[in-house]
């Protein structure tokens, strides 16, 4: 499991070392050159422009480009802080604020100030760093289509939210120093970052509650079949999905559910024929009122909000276990807040943002660990926020941020197939944060499998979740 700091607690660390005279600027550039290095084919005689801001993070950049130089590299800067005033002395010989320390080792490495990108080999982003704020008030060059490294993270992203307000430079890959930061995780800003690398540069992080989970977790919390077991002891999932019109949702969350650990799934719905069909080990009932008793429930996908589904619905909240609610079920619970009223149970809630903003009463906003985290502790549930960076939060405010999502996801039917797979992981016994932990997981990495083949369904994905629950179950 990787920890995933903010700003304010990545500057809280570096402060006593900084006090201490602890060479931090030195250790970054260091790693930072070192990885310029391994993309270049050779060092000598390469072509690296470095973009440099006015603050640390174009320090860090000139720091290694005086490296780089010094390795025979031809390193040139364009310098792109704020304008100095007229007649400023110091570092104004360059007429723009720079880190003066920078660029004197810079000069004497034989690196070279410039007015225009030219055609260089690779491309240093150190425009601004995790301080900045807001859209990016710097006009940026046209640059050739070369690899471009960015220090820290991506100038115009957001290092605490991933937002983009405005103009960002992409990278393809992101040097950042100490630890990770949100903003290179989530949102907007994971789009812009490429590679991240992280380079340890001797900070004492403390404790995160926001976490990427990692393969050996997944395997740490899936169930294994116990050799006493039986089909009622792996756990029994309820599922009431689907409706006339959409009956493959039913079929969709089946799917998902049978990749699950439990050992008996009850369908309850009005896709009983298309389930029976598709899925012959499953039991099948028209309502919820006759299915049976079951140790979770997943209620939602494509159920309808008619009558018979906000009675299904009120039936399996009453059951008291478990409950996975996803699409129909979460739009009339934001009507009818009051049918959770005194639930103990676990919940967990699998909005998208639409859902998320029909929950919450607005939308998730550009901070959607914050979004996440407020609706989990208002409606005291683990919330799973769909999104290219998904993010489960607990009402505790433990959060975690899914690595494995794919853009493959973005097809109709695949939101049932996940709830499917985290209601069977409830009823197999798995607290609610690390089921939605694990169904997120486990889901993109089937997502990312059945691309291999081309264009995806989410019947792909559902038949893909196999292979990947096989490789979880042997890992390690």
């Amino acid at each position: 499991m990787r920890g995933v700091w903010g700003v304010a607690e990545v500057r809280a660390a570096e402060a006593p070392l900084l006090a201490a005279g602890v060479p931090l600027m030195a250790r970054a550039a260091a790693g930072l050159a070192r990885r310029c290095a391994g993309m270049l084919p050779r060092v000598y005689g390469a072509r690296v422009l470095l973009l440099v801001g006015s603050g640390d993070n174009g320090g860090d950049a000139l720091f290694a480009g005086a490296l780089l130089a010094r390795r025979g590299a031809q390193v040139s800067a364009l310098l792109l802080g704020s304008p100095l005033p007229t007649g400023a002395g110091g570092a104004g010989v360059v007429g723009v604020r720079v880190h003066e320390a920078g660029l004197a080792a810079f000069r004497a490495a034989g690196g070279r100030v410039v007015t225009s990108p030219g055609r260089p080999d690779l491309v240093v982003d150190g425009i601004v760093g995790i301080g900045a704020s807001g859209p990016l008030r710097v006009e940026l060059p046209e640059l050739p289509d070369v690899p471009v490294v960015a220090v820290d993270l991506p100038s115009g992203v957001d290092a605490d939210t991933g937002h983009v307000p405005g103009r960002a430079l992409r990278a393809d890959v992101t040097v950042t120093f100490g630890g990770l930061k949100p903003g290179l995780v989530v949102g907007e800003g994971a789009r812009y970052v490429g590679q991240v690398e992280v380079v340890d540069i001797g900070l004492t992080l403390p404790p995160t509650d926001l976490n990427i989970a990692d393969m050996a977790d997944i395997c740490a919390h899936w169930p294994r079949s116990r050799s006493y077991d039986d089909k009622y002891t792996r756990g029994v999932v309820g599922v009431a999905a689907g409706s006339r019109r959409y009956p493959g949702a039913g079929v969709l969350a089946v799917a998902g559910a049978s990749a699950g650990p439990t050992g008996y799934i009850r369908y309850a719905g009005a896709g009983a024929h298309a389930v029976r069909d598709r899925h012959p080990h499953v039991v099948v009932t028209d309502r919820v009122s006759d299915a049976g008793r079951v140790q979770a429930w997943v209620v939602g996908p494509g159920l309808s909000l008619d009558s018979p589904a906000q009675a299904d619905l009120r039936t399996a909240i009453a059951e008291r276990v478990p409950m996975c609610l996803d699409a129909d079920a979460l739009t009339l619970v934001s009507t009818h807040p009051d049918w959770l009223a005194g639930r103990e149970e676990p919940l967990v809630l699998t909005p998208h943002d639409g859902e998320y903003e029909r929950l919450a009463g607005a939308p998730p906003g550009p901070d959607r660990v914050a979004a996440a985290r407020g609706l989990a502790k208002a409606m005291d549930a683990t919330v799973l926020l769909k999104g290219p960076r998904t993010v489960i939060a607990a009402p505790d405010g433990t959060a975690f941020v899914n690595p494995t999502g794919t853009r493959a996801l973005a097809t109709a039917g695949t939101g049932d197939v996940l709830a499917g797979l985290l209601g069977s992981l409830l009823a197999g016994g798995v607290e609610p944060t690390w089921a939605a932990v694990c169904a997120a997981y486990v889901h993109g990495l089937a997502g990312q499998h059945a691309a291999r083949g081309g264009p995806v369904t989410a019947s792909d994905v559902a038949g893909a979740l196999r292979e990947v629950v096989a490789e979880v179950l042997s890992y390690g």
